[in-house]
């Protein structure tokens, strides 16, 4: 019973110190969830991961939230859902809550948009390392319909302007569709 309390308050001390000090969102959040749960702690494998992450980003909702769930469900069960999206919902609301007092006093300070304008380049910088990082892996497996959906859906998205929502759910058949064909085929899907 120690073992699943020190379990549990791991995932939640790890979420929640996750949340409070990352900046950007949940393609931040993911590289940093991948670093502790993967490399530190060894309680998800790498291809889990990808797999959870790729189900946070396609679910309703902040993706940082999702994958959460995800990796809270996926270490401890139900309870460890819940855990993992307390910890990860408590900084944020804290902080945002403190912030609305002041807003008003700093919204227009120079030195804090200055700030801001520099913060939105980090983040940007670790949005790159989770598409390299994350992308390595794809392209290790030497696959080409994945790499082939990827830039497909980048092209679509950005220079064609296609609605996200059809470009997931295509994506989502076509993966459906591909990972059917290589079970009944005998191939792993991995």
């Amino acid at each position: 019973m120690d073992g699943k309390k020190n379990v549990y308050r791991r995932l939640f001390f790890s979420t929640l110190k996750l949340s409070a000090c990352t900046f950007g969102g949940g393609f931040v959040i993911i590289p940093l969830m991948r670093k502790k749960f993967v490399e530190e702690l060894h309680w998800i494998e790498e291809q889990e991961m990808l797999d959870l992450t790729a189900i946070a980003q396609s679910s309703p909702g902040a993706i940082a939230v999702n994958a959460s769930i995800l990796v809270g469900y996926h270490v401890a069960g139900i309870f460890g859902a819940f855990l993992a999206v307390l910890g990860t919902i408590l900084p944020p609301l804290v902080i945002i809550s403190v912030i609305s007092f002041f807003y008003a006093a700093v919204r227009d300070n120079p030195i804090i948009d200055m700030a801001m304008t520099g913060m939105l380049a980090g983040v940007a910088a670790v949005i790159c390392d989770v598409v390299i990082t994350m992308g390595t892996g794809i392209v290790k497996q030497r696959r080409v319909l994945p790499i082939v959906v990827l830039l497909l859906s980048f092209v679509a998205v950005c220079f064609f302007h296609a609605n996200i929502m059809l470009v997931l759910l295509l994506c989502g058949v076509v993966g459906a569709v591909d990972t059917y064909l290589r079970r009944k085929g005998g191939v792993s899907a991995k």
